[in-house]
């Protein structure tokens, strides 16, 4: 990881632009292929600092952590999300650009419920609540006031459908036919209307923090793929990885495990439940969780790429081989019914 070439200036640029004394570079909390989370210790209560990960190969990497400080500027007081407290663009002090963030108490749930939460049904029920409410807070949230910037907003996924097979199409390692199918298939029934607002781009259970003793929703975290664009896809990825999936074990098992068991909210209530706080159709949800299943299947296909390549070696890349297919395979059957 980065070294702070010298703590000292570190500390003095936290307490001249932050506003916090004694600030020391904390225990790293996660990393990898996403932004990099590390807490900073203060005399007044820690922070988190969010930078590009470390294997990060391209400059614009640090846009992730710009767009992050500037949607977390634009929501606050609107939606369950981190303070943003200071953007630092000196690369001298840590190697990288690095934002600094409020800290939030609380838990992320992949497996298991937390010890505190009563192990049934309702608890899940009550999850998957606070979080279609969460997210529907951002998708209220007046995005031309937000400061961030906007390119044809209504085409963010035709955009994303042709930018995608691009991106597959040259840098593609073997062949996975359920892309270009699929991706075909999207492009043809491409919705008419199409909704704007801030969209947080790699929402679902994963990527909150959830209270220590009650389901209750203390922050939604990770924004380096958000955007003003079209406030299904958020939705329609944490939908698409609820509950009962279709292949077994399913693409990305790990993402939102817990929700896979007998009495779980359906899919339907809570993207009725969505509906009703936005005002947004869902009549073409199913549109909708195709697009989400497939856009992961080629957004993390990029990281199988650089394991195949020998420029990556963690088990995460290493089990694309089989989480992609798995991915794609599930969108082809509920866009094409095989």
């Amino acid at each position: 990881m980065p070294a702070v070439t010298d703590a000292a200036r570190f500390t003095d640029w936290v307490a001249t632009h932050a506003n916090f004394e004694g600030a020391q570079l904390g225990a790293r909390l996660s990393g990898g292929n996403s932004n990099v989370t590390q807490r900073v210790d203060t005399a007044t209560g820690p922070l988190i600092l969010r930078r590009p990960p470390d294997n990060a190969i391209s400059a614009s990497a640090a846009n992730g952590v710009r767009r992050e400080y500037r949607v977390l500027r634009a929501l606050q007081g609107v939606a369950p999300v981190p303070a943003a407290i200071a953007l630092c663009e000196e690369r001298e002090l840590l190697g990288q650009p690095f934002i600094l963030t409020g800290f939030v108490t609380g838990t992320a749930i992949t497996t298991q419920l937390p010890p505190a939460y009563a192990d049934h049904p309702d608890t899940l029920r009550r999850i998957g609540e606070a979080l279609v409410d969460g997210i529907a807070a951002v998708h209220c949230a007046d995005w031309a006031q937000s400061g961030m910037e906007a390119s044809a907003p209504a085409d963010y996924v035709p955009r994303q459908i042709e930018r995608w097979l691009k991106v597959r199409a040259t840098d593609r390692v073997r062949d996975l036919p359920d892309l270009e199918r699929v991706g075909a298939w999207l492009q043809q029934h491409l919705p008419a209307e199409r909704a704007v607002g801030i969209i947080h781009g790699d929402f679902h259970l994963d990527n909150t923090l959830f209270d220590l003793q009650e389901p209750r929703l203390t922050a939604i975290i990770d924004w380096e793929l958000s955007t003003i664009g079209d406030p299904l896809a958020d939705l329609a990825l944490m939908l698409a990885c609820w509950g009962p999936r279709t292949i077994d074990p399913p693409g990305f098992a790990f993402v939102q495990q817990v929700t896979r068991r007998p009495g779980v909210v359906s899919r339907e209530q809570l993207a009725q439940r969505w509906a009703e706080r936005t005002g947004h159709s869902i009549e073409r949800l199913d549109y909708y969780l195709v697009f989400a299943l497939w856009r992961l299947a080629a957004i993390v296909e990029g990281a199988y790429v650089l394991f195949h390549q020998g420029k990556v070696h963690d088990d995460y890349s290493r089990h694309l081989e089989y989480d992609v297919p798995a991915l794609l395979r599930e969108a082809a059957q509920r866009a094409c019914g095989d």
